[in-house]
């Protein structure tokens, strides 16, 4: 019987999951799929590493929740994956705060901690520590591991995660945590198999999706991120502004009498692509569109990532290679091209047809900045921490 483990990734609104074969010294996808519409309309879908695939619908006004949606996954995999034996659960849990700087497996004590957190990531740590309560309560003698977005950036040097505020809101954790760490910690573990010297000197990796942010590494450990003291900071993104002039929001309270939480709210689903677009927060939909203002939102967004690039490079005192990733950067040709011509004064030469193509390397050969498109895998990176966690447990 195959040791497995299945990883989780809760959202508000929906339930990614993957199963790696343990079995040997690497880790296999087995399944992957998810549960989206948890509390609208849930619809299941699944594919197996065979390419078989399986799915189900709920229908409108079902509110399956994240309970239901775990109970639904534990039936099928139980249904379709015998001979496996299921030996821990990871999770990807977007702030670890300064008390996790690594993944850590999970106890009542630290589940408690995490929940101190959620002000910190109020999108996501709410919805990434649901399933881990519900598995604790259903399955108490399963472990369970916790892998952090924030984890990666704890390597950067004290100046990178200070603000310029008071000692005594420093020490309450105010500080530039950086998030998407899993993602770059998988893209730094898989560059030297692209670009050897890239992967022992100086990169930044471009973390293009719904949600983006750019990191800059050198010799694989994060030394700069865009974002800080939360999700919401550094680039535009689908729905999030982004850098904002702290300015701007005593504004909101003084001049449009918003509070708290209509600030939330607009800063973290009404504005980034959608808000300055009107169209939507899906960059498809904004590159097929001709409304000006979804070209106005395309123009600030790589503006944006030219102008991280330059800072992000100041901070490595140079670059040997630009890595794109995520949704918007592994499929997006065009903002790919428009980044890269912008910042042609740091070497950088587009190959046309190699971008057109989805490389993996995209710049031309003559071209003195290497550009790169590498596929992440933030499932994986949770499987082997989770695995690495448990074998030093036992």
């Amino acid at each position: 019987m195959a040791d497995v483990t299945l990883v989780l990734n809760a959202g508000s609104s929906s339930l990614k999951f993957c199963v790696f074969d343990e079995k040997g010294s690497d880790l296999n996808l087995l399944v992957h799929g998810q549960v989206e519409g948890l509390y609208t309309a849930p619809h299941f879908i699944a594919t197996s590493n065979g390419g078989e695939s399986a799915s189900k619908e709920w229908g409108e006004g079902i509110a399956l929740g994240h309970e239901g949606a775990i109970a639904y996954i534990g039936e099928f995999l139980r249904s379709h994956r015998e001979g496996h034996r299921l030996v821990a659960v990871g999770h990807r849990v977007v702030h670890g705060g300064q008390a996790f700087p690594q993944s850590t497996l999970v106890t009542p004590a630290v589940l408690d901690e995490l929940e101190k957190l959620v002000p910190l990531a109020p999108l996501h740590q709410p919805h990434n520590l649901k399933p881990i309560r519900i598995l604790s309560e259903q399955r108490p003698e399963l472990p369970q591991v916790a892998c952090f977005d924030t984890a990666f950036h704890r390597t950067q040097p004290e100046v990178a995660q200070a603000y310029a505020l008071p000692l005594s809101i420093t020490e309450r954790g105010v500080r530039r945590y950086g998030f998407h760490g899993l993602s770059y910690e998988y893209i730094a573990s898989v560059l030297p198999h692209f670009d050897v010297a890239a992967a022992n000197g100086r990169t930044v990796v471009a973390h293009l999706g719904n949600g983006a942010s750019m990191c800059a590494i050198v010799a694989g450990k994060s030394v700069a991120s865009t974002m800080g003291f939360t999700a919401v900071d550094g680039l535009p993104m689908g729905t999030r502004c982004g850098s904002l002039d702290p300015g701007v929001i005593l504004y909101l309270l003084d001049e449009l009498k918003m509070d708290a939480r209509e600030i939330e709210d607009l800063i973290y689903r009404k504005s980034g692509l959608l808000g300055v677009s009107g169209v939507s927060s899906d960059m498809r939909a904004l590159l097929a569109s001709d409304d000006a203002r979804a070209h106005l939102a395309i123009d600030l967004y790589t503006y944006r990532i030219g102008r991280e690039l330059g800072s992000l490079a100041a901070a490595m005192q140079g670059i040997d290679a630009l890595v794109f990733t995520a949704g918007i950067g592994e499929h997006a040709s065009l903002i790919r091209e428009r980044v890269v011509r912008g910042v042609a004064w740091l070497g950088a030469e587009l190959d046309p047809a190699a971008n057109a193509a989805g490389g993996p390397r995209i710049s031309a050969a003559s071209s003195r900045l290497p550009v790169w498109v590498i596929p992440t895998d933030e499932e994986w990176m949770i499987a082997h921490h989770t695995r690495a966690v448990i074998e030093a447990a036992t």
